[in-house]
């Protein structure tokens, strides 16, 4: 029971922990903003119409890349071509948006810390 008696040793009258955290990496549960890395609900939306947006793109321009060059029946070429477009201008959307979201991430960690330093 060593673990009790080191408890008890710590509490003091209140029954409230007299040292500071364990680690000085331990955040404050007193911020005004919980420590997430996950981006704001309104750049995650963004960055989804962005993506079907980009979808979109692609396939119109597949769609019309072989709708150029077919003569005749193609209807079946130009579905593939436009789903084709779809998904490459699709991933490669998605690759930018993480690309931002990730930057934007970085940018408001930047801003926390030059913050932090103002204040101290």
């Amino acid at each position: 029971m060593a673990t009790e008696r080191t408890a008890e040793s710590l509490m003091g009258d209140s029954g409230s922990a007299q040292q500071p955290p364990y680690d000085g990496r331990v955040p404050d549960p007193s911020d005004p903003r919980p420590l997430s890395a996950l981006p704001s609900p309104a750049a995650r939306a963004g960055a989804f119409v962005a993506i079907l947006l980009g979808g979109l793109a692609g396939g119109l321009i597949g769609y019309s890349l072989v709708r150029v060059q077919c003569s005749g029946q193609c209807a079946v070429g130009r579905g593939l071509g436009a789903f084709v477009g779809a998904v490459v201008a699709g991933i490669g959307m998605s690759v930018v948006a993480v690309l931002v979201l990730r930057a934007l991430g970085e940018w408001r960690d930047l801003e926390d810390r030059r913050r932090q330093t103002d204040q101290s």
